[in-house]
């Protein structure tokens, strides 16, 4: 019998340890909440030529950051190397358009998810019907580009068998390959494609309310902190529910 106190209290003194190690103590505490974005990928995450990010997410993480009277440092990172940075401890959330997978909740935490996506291609808009499916796509003759390191590269190779597939290092440019007819298509999150549609008229979206796959979006957690997951997931519920996410999201959409 008391072998089985002794365990319940060291239960109890190990969730109090993990309670007051919460990043949610030390940031209200004074600490900057540390950020890793990768500032390439509208609408979520751009650098600006002066260093400051803008994007739904930059706006969202400033949000969650004012409701801890908090100050947020962020960090760059890549889409090679997001989980190795958050890994090392580098920043203490990630944001920027960051898809939830099992292969990255293996490694760490996720918010609820605040939008739901999913990859669908963008092409001149002359070409729209010509790529409505998989099969039409994955065929010798059509050149589609993809950037590096995110769930992008990793949906075209998994599905793109036959196409001429090819891996183009910038994010911000890329969209380019397409306007100058470089390359035919790229398969992207559906609410890419629409944003890359308003800067770029001669470029339409396929299908973005049919995507290819379901997808979701949603902050990089620390995996055991469930204080702090608790209250991003709060703050979200709480966003969501008085109109501030709707009015972010439609100020870089609509």
């Amino acid at each position: 019998m008391k072998s089985r106190f002794l365990v319940a209290a060291l239960g109890l003194l190990a969730a109090g340890a993990a309670c007051a190690d919460s990043l949610l103590d030390r940031v209200q505490s004074g600490g900057p909440l540390r950020v890793c974005t990768t500032g390439d990928y509208k609408p979520y995450s751009f650098a600006k030529g002066d260093g400051a990010y803008e994007g739904i997410d930059i706006d969202l993480t400033n949000s969650l950051a004012r409701s801890l009277d908090a100050k947020v440092a962020w960090v760059k990172t890549s889409w090679s190397t997001l989980m190795a940075d958050f890994g090392a401890g580098k920043c203490d959330l990630a944001v920027g358009g960051v898809s939830v997978t099992l292969e990255r909740q293996k490694k760490a935490g996720f918010s609820a998810a605040y939008m739901i996506d999913g990859k669908t291609p963008i092409t001149r808009c002359e070409n729209a019907a010509k790529f409505q499916t998989l099969d039409q796509i994955d065929r010798p003759d059509v050149r589609v580009v993809v950037n590096p390191g995110g769930t992008n590269e990793r949906f075209a190779k998994a599905h793109l068998k036959h196409a001429q597939l090819t891996v183009y290092p910038d994010n911000v440019t890329i969209f380019q390959q397409l306007v100058d007819g470089k390359a035919d298509l790229m398969i992207t999150d559906a609410s890419e494609t629409l944003l890359q549609h308003k800067l770029h008229p001669e470029l339409c979206s396929v299908h973005p309310d049919r995507p290819f796959q379901y997808g979701e979006k949603a902050f990089l957690l620390p995996r055991d902190d469930e204080p702090f997951r608790a209250y991003v997931d709060q703050w979200l519920h709480l966003a969501v529910a008085t109109g501030e996410f709707a009015r972010i999201r439609d100020a870089w959409l609509k």
